[in-house]
């Protein structure tokens, strides 16, 4: 175990490396943030002036140089617009996207898991076919579109929920069903596939010989299998929420990370950027290498050495 995790980390840390190396360069194909921030009736003078102020007067490589040597003393730069230390700009948005992705992922999980279960049951007839047809839903609705017509339905339409903006609990659920949308396809896609295989294994079959009732073997033998590949995949899931944030926050006005990174695109904070992307990838490896940990100790099949 301890050399897995090892390895794992080993691969987290070169995979951060190549992360914050594409997104320094990336991003600064974007354009100058001095553009952005002088006047129209600047000088040249004054552009000059701003980029030495910004650090971007040098060569590209020796920005780079500096950037990694700042980044590896912890320091992953000031943030050009908000004009505070990049880092804290992020953890002080990360509390308001963590309050939505736990709620996200439980929607996704008691939509997805049951539609999975009933579509195995029912392989093949209508009931499977409809759950087929939310995944395939699920999957095709881009996500701010998926959130505009929520918008209008239940905001502008019908006046029932706020439209946008962090606050009570009615502000939350707008927010989450666009971000869980996408997982409950992956839930019951997966759950499906997993609950046909567990179904026609020899302990499901043996279960049923002993007399036991079909919703015991169901929700008890078969359903407790078929989720172990479902807890191999959740760090993706989280991730994905992670990064589908980006778009659900920004559509709804939602002051986490992903409206962070919007704001940090469109004015061209490339410090904020590079902090917020190696940040995010941090957290997402933590996540998937806790993940991987706690699949060997659920499944006794898998040792891990």
């Amino acid at each position: 175990m301890q050399r897995y995790i090892a390895h794992r980390l080993l691969q987290g840390i070169v995979l951060v490396c190549l992360v914050a190396t594409i997104v320094f360069f990336l991003g600064r194909l974007t354009g100058n943030p001095a553009d952005l921030l002088l006047p129209e009736d600047a000088t040249q003078e004054d552009r000059l002036a701003m980029i030495q102020a910004l650090g971007l007067d040098g060569p590209l490589y020796r920005q780079f140089f500096i950037f990694v040597g700042n980044a590896l003393h912890g320091d992953l730069g000031m943030s050009i617009r908000m004009r505070q230390p990049a880092t804290e700009a992020f953890f002080s948005r990360l509390p308001n996207t963590l309050a939505i992705i736990p709620w996200a992922l439980l929607l996704a999980m008691l939509v997805g898991i049951p539609l999975g279960v009933l579509a195995a049951l029912n392989r093949g007839n209508v009931i499977d076919r409809a759950a087929g047809t939310i995944a395939v839903l699920g999957v095709a609705l881009p996500s701010f579109w998926l959130g505009i017509l929520l918008i209008f339905v239940f905001s502008v339409t019908l006046g029932w929920l706020p439209s946008g903006r962090m606050g009570g609990p009615e502000h939350y659920v707008l927010p989450v069903i666009t971000l869980a949308a996408f997982l409950v396809a992956g839930f019951m896609r997966l759950v499906r596939s997993s609950m046909l295989e567990v179904m026609d294994s020899e302990f499901v079959k043996l279960a049923r010989i002993k007399g036991l009732s079909e919703i015991v073997v169901i929700w008890k033998h078969c359903l407790r299998n078929a989720l172990i590949p479902v807890l191999s995949l959740w760090g993706v899931f989280v991730g994905n929420l992670i990064t589908g944030a980006i778009v659900t926050e920004t559509v709804f006005a939602w002051p986490g990370i992903g409206r962070l990174t919007y704001e940090a695109v469109i004015f061209r904070d490339f410090p904020l950027l590079q902090a917020i992307v190696i940040l995010k990838s941090v957290l997402i490896l933590s996540v998937n290498l806790g993940v991987d940990i706690l699949y060997a100790y659920v499944d006794p099949r898998i040792r891990l050495t």
